[in-house]
């Protein structure tokens, strides 16, 4: 179906992590803030991007894992802190 499957599996934990920070911009223009609408795909986010790299771990073959390993280490902290922001911007002045 698609010309390059294995392309598309490397690249659908970052382009998660992109759709976080632009969910997390746009439900704030348009639902304000705290809204708990925009705050479920956020929690659902994050685990899926872990469950991906597992995935894509679980997948992999010989000296590959060990790549597989690192690239999900590095992009699971990355992505932890733009989650926590994330979750920070659509809050808003919710703790104040």
């Amino acid at each position: 179906m698609f010309p390059y499957p294995e392309q598309y599996r490397q690249a659908a934990p970052p382009i998660l992590t992109a759709f976080m920070v632009f969910w997390s911009l746009l439900s704030r223009l348009i639902l304000g803030d705290s809204s708990s609408i925009a705050f479920y795909p956020l929690f659902g986010l994050f685990p899926l991007v872990i469950l991906l790299h597992g995935q894509l771990i679980w997948q992999a073959k010989g000296m590959e894992r060990l790549d597989q390993g690192v690239y999900a280490f590095i992009h699971i902290a990355l992505s932890f802190v733009i989650w926590t922001f994330s979750l920070m911007h659509v809050n808003g002045n919710g703790f104040s």
